[in-house]
This record gives structure tokens, C-alpha cells and sequence, in this order.
């Protein structure tokens, strides 16, 4: 039974995927043609997929260029393709920086600017502002990777200290029409927060970001520090009057996903119940609440009865503490497995970008008997996860789920299926 439930998690999981596919999504935000240039930008692990699928939709003449994470790229026509480093930037994405930059400049009103925007974009496109370097881009991220803090904060900090991030992409397209078409990777789908919002300002500056690094006991490096307590170039606020002509679109996210999952999971008997799209917290402590609530619906079928398939997406986070390998979802199955040991269920944690933190792996499989296996392998499931190395585990018991790149990025996909 545990082997048809992982099957049946998997086809779940391509489910939630093919309703985020930009080949399906895009056709009904396509922007009016314009009387001068159509030029496309974008950034994201799956921003090659969607320039592929924008080509194949659009009426007329285009140009522009977007930049993925390496390996992630597909072939397109007219559309220039770069690669960069994800999750840590590196001298690639500068390039793919200063790139997006020549293609808007000397834009005239009746030119269109069509920005494909997903997840993962902050990393791929560095500029570090003012007298900043990419080695001051380099050491924020890895601390703001290492701090456990949400996206929502991470990508505030981010803008602060970033050339292109925080709309300022769509100030240099000015005046151009910019139509942004984003699929979303971050709970709460607010379009100013996927890749840090390149042609889509927000309302945070320099004291919101001073704030929230007080706040999650960031500490951040001297340089950053030093130029979050200036004045120099904050980023443009959206009552700028360069974004009156902007246009923003989420065109997939979380919601539609799970929601096609949930309706594959009704033609093979099994009652979904969506728990939320929009999940945040340390993944070791959401795993102890799916496994509080695992355990009442087998002890007493309730709030939920069987069987059923819970289901949630959403962005959980790490705080890195060990020297071990893994991503957020391997280290919420393992945190699962270890509170809902000996309960009969299955369950499946992937990044539905095909990649769970910087491994080779979308996620990983767990069920009831998770722990015990890795106790007889000679592994201490507690030990592991203090480690935050929940590769480790996972790899030991053969139990890794492998994609590949998925070419979409709607954040993480969880279901675990009670009998």
C-alpha cells in the first residue's frame, strides 16, 4: 500500500505542476500589442520556460533577454537565455543584470516591456548599489539563507541594498508600458516579493528593513549594515509616478496547484482537504502540527475522515544550526517521521521548482516506519535532524523524490495520505 500511495503522491504532484506550466497559464494574460517594440525581460528558476512558452503565444515581433539558474534553461527563438547561480549569486548573474538593463533602455511610450517574473530571481540577478560589491551580495544572502527569517523578510533586506530589485528595473524601462507577468512562489502572493520585485516597487525602505534584522536577531554584515543606516539610492516608491503605466499579473501560484491536486485526488477516492497555500515557519515546527493533526484524524477521524489526502504549500524555513545537507522539505519529513512514528500514512514534501535547496532533489517520501528504518540502517533520526541533515536521511533509505528541473516555481508542495 505504501508503494501505490507514493505513486499515487506523485501524480498529485505532477498535477500541481502542470496547472503552474507556462505554456497553459500565460495565453489568457497576454498584454495588447503595441505600436512600437515588444521587449521581454525576466528572472527565475523557470523564467527560460516562460520566455519559451511567451514566444510560441505572441502575435508579432519580439526581443529581450531573461536569465534562469544554471541548467534550467530551454531553447527559444528570439529571446536571449543566460544562465546564473542559485541559491548563492555569483559574477554570471551580474552580467544577466546589467543585460536586462540594455534591454530597456532608450524605450519610448509606445514601446511594451513584458516582464516574466517567478521565483527565484533574487539570487540570479546581484547589482549591488552604491559602493556595495558582489562579495557584500554574496555575504547577505548567505546569512539571510542561514537566519530561518521569512521571504517576506529576506527580500526586504534584499531590495534595500540591490541596483535592479525593488521595481528599479521598471523605473529604467520608463517611458515604456511594463506589463509583469508573475507566477508566484511566495505565501500571500504579493507580486513585490517574487524575486524581489524587479519592475514591481513596494512600500518598504531603509528603517522597515534596519527593523526586521533587529528583529530576527539578523546580523548582518559591516558594509550592509553601514549602507542600510544611509540614505543613498532607496528604492522608488510605488506612488512614483514612472510606475503609472505598469501592469502586474499573477498568472499561477500555490492556490490553482493545490487545487488541481486536490481534484486528482477525488477521481482516485481520496477526500482532499487543502490546509493552507500560504504555510510559513521553521519546517522542523510545521512538521509538528501535520503530525499532531495526522494523529487525530487516525486515533479519532476527526477533523478529517479517511481516507483523505491533506494537502499544503507555502514557504517553510531553516534555521541552520548543523553542518549537514538538505532542504526545507527533507528537513520537515524527517521532523514528521520522528512525531508521527509508528502511524499508518505516507506523505510527500517537494520544492515544485524541482530542486529542494541546493541538492539534487525535488524532496523526499516518508511514512510511519521512516524512523525505525534509519535506526536499523545504524542512523539516530533525532541526531540527523539537529544536523540539519536530512539529505543523509533520506538518501540512506533510497527514499529521495528526483524531478529534475520543472521548468514552474510555485513554492512547496506537501500531501500525506491517510487510509
Amino acid at each position: 500500500m505504501i508503494q501505490d500511495d507514493r505513486t499515487c503522491l506523485s501524480a498529485l504532484f505532477d498535477a500541481a505542476i502542470a496547472a503552474a506550466k507556462p505554456e497553459y497559464v500565460l495565453a489568457a494574460h497576454l498584454p495588447e500589442r503595441p505600436r512600437g517594440r515588444t521587449v521581454v525581460i525576466g528572472a527565475g528558476k523557470g523564467a527560460a520556460h516562460m520566455a519559451a512558452a511567451f514566444e510560441a503565444l505572441w502575435d508579432g515581433p519580439l526581443e529581450g533577454v531573461v536569465v534562469t539558474r544554471y541548467g534550467d534553461t530551454c531553447p527559444t527563438r528570439s529571446i536571449r537565455v543566460m544562465e546564473a547561480a542559485h541559491p548563492v549569486p555569483d559574477a554570471a548573474g551580474m552580467a544577466a543584470s546589467q543585460a536586462l538593463f540594455d534591454a530597456v533602455k532608450d524605450l519610448g511610450p509606445e514601446d511594451l516591456v513584458v516582464a516574466l517574473v517567478c521565483g527565484g530571481g533574487s539570487s540570479l540577478l546581484p547589482c549591488p548599489a552604491g559602493d556595495l560589491t558582489l562579495q557584500d551580495e554574496i555575504a547577505l544572502n548567505q546569512v539571510l539563507l542561514a537566519s530561518g527569517a521569512p521571504i517576506s523578510v529576506m527580500n526586504t533586506l534584499r531590495k534595500q541594498v540591490s541596483g535592479i530589485k525593488g521595481g528599479r528595473l521598471a523605473q529604467a524601462a520608463w517611458p515604456a508600458r511594463v506589463v509583469t507577468l508573475v507566477v508566484s512562489d511566495v505565501p500571500g502572493d504579493d507580486p513585490a516579493q517574487v524575486a524581489s520585485g524587479p519592475t514591481v516597487p513596494d512600500c518598504s525602505g531603509r528603517a522597515d528593513a534596519r527593523n526586521l534584522a533587529r528583529t530576527w536577531k539578523i546580523e548582518l554584515p559591516p558594509k550592509i549594515q553601514a549602507w542600510l543606516e544611509s540614505d543613498k539610492e532607496e528604492a522608488p516608491l510605488a506612488t512614483n509616478p514612472v510606475f503609472s503605466r505598469n501592469t502586474v499579473r499573477i498568472v499561477a501560484s500555490a492556490h490553482a496547484a493545490l487545487e488541481a491536486a486536490a481534484q486528482l485526488a477525488r477521481q482516485k477516492g481520496l477526500t482532499p482537504f487543502i490546509l493552507s497555500d500560504a504555510m510559513e515557519g521553521e519546517a522542523r515546527e510545521v512538521a509538528k502540527v501535520h503530525a499532531a493533526l495526522l494523529r487525530e484524524v487516525i486515533l479519532r477521524n476527526r477533523p478529517f475522515q479517511r481516507p483523505c489526502v491533506i494537502l499544503s504549500g507555502g514557504e517553510t524555513t531553516v534555521t541552520l544550526k548543523g553542518k549537514g545537507r538538505g532542504g526545507r522539505n527533507t528537513e520537515f519529513l524527517l521532523a514528521l517521521a520522528i512525531a508521527a512514528e509508528g502511524l499508518p500514512f505516507t506523505a510527500l514534501a517537494a520544492d515544485t521548482d524541482g530542486i529542494d535547496g541546493s541538492e539534487n532533489n525535488a524532496g523526499a517520501f516518508a511514512d510511519g516506519n521512516t524512523a525505525a528504518r534509519l535506526r536499523k540502517d545504524g542512523y539516530l533520526p533525532a541526531s540527523l535532524l539537529v544536523e540539519n541533515d536530512a539529505y543523509t536521511a533520506f538518501n540512506a533509505l533510497g527514499d529521495m523524490y528526483i524531478t529534475g528541473p520543472t521548468g514552474t516555481n510555485i513554492n512547496d508542495f506537501r500531501a500525506m495520505i491517510v487510509r
